[in-house]
């Protein structure tokens, strides 16, 4: 549901797969702080400023972009 969002509203994004790759789940780890809820998403802006968003929450998510 996400991605179907995401590509609705012309925003690009980055699938990282923590089942396929043990850096990519040790990068998830640190960076959620321990979370282990899919989705987890990482927004950044262009002054480097990050969101992080568990789950799929519209609100958060059209607050974040």
């Amino acid at each position: 549901m996400l991605k179907s969002w995401l590509e609705e509203k012309g925003q690009l994004y980055e699938d990282k797969y923590v089942d396929d790759d043990q850096m990519i789940m040790e990068e998830m780890m640190k960076i959620s702080e321990g979370h282990l809820g899919v989705p987890f998403s990482v927004i950044t802006k262009d002054d480097g400023a990050q969101t992080k968003i568990i789950g799929f929450d519209k609100a958060k998510f059209e607050g974040a972009l």
